[in-house]
């Protein structure tokens, strides 16, 4: 499928329904998000209100006036010491998957990553999620850590992956 023509634009409150349904769209895959049940929107206001386009953005990329694809940077541990490595999520529509979407939303965190005062960036991924994986893998992510058997996903325990890509200067 040939990559549709797309806008990135930092999510503005009226964005927060389309987010929800996309992230919601993944729960029942067990492959992307260890939330078991939707979530509501009245519980992601405050995730919502977390980001910061100058630090922690969230971002959404719109294709065919509608919604595709998100990509947040979230803190890493909460810590001050850790303020320059963020968490990355990325989640695509069903019906953009495989149009480019996530390869395009990693190329802006990769860019903006100076901008944000960003020098590592880390990803949480399941380690049955190979797409995924194999993803970031193609930007230079490589496996920082494992956490074996630590989700349980309909009474299989999941391995959980750290990713992470150290962003040059």
């Amino acid at each position: 499928m040939a990559m549709p023509r797309y806008q990135i634009d930092y999510a503005n409150r009226e964005d927060l329904p389309a987010i929800i349904d996309i992230y919601n769209s993944t729960i029942s895959g067990r492959m992307v998000t260890a939330d078991l049940e939707p979530v509501t929107l009245e519980s992601r206001i405050p995730w919502f209100e977390d980001h910061r386009s100058d630090s922690r953005p969230l971002w959404v990329m719109r294709m065919n006036g509608e919604i595709a694809a998100w990509m947040s940077f979230q803190s890493f541990y909460g810590r001050p010491a850790y303020q320059g490595t963020a968490e990355i999520s990325i989640y695509v529509d069903e019906q953009y998957r495989g149009t480019g979407a996530g390869s395009i939303l990693i190329e802006k965190a990769l860019e903006e990553c100076p901008r944000l005062n960003v020098s590592n960036l880390v990803g949480f991924v399941f380690g049955h999620n190979e797409p995924s994986l194999k993803l970031l893998k193609k930007f230079g992510f490589e496996q920082w850590g494992l956490l074996p058997r630590v989700a349980e996903l309909d009474g299989i325990k999941r391995d959980l992956v750290i990713v992470g890509r150290a962003i040059s200067s």
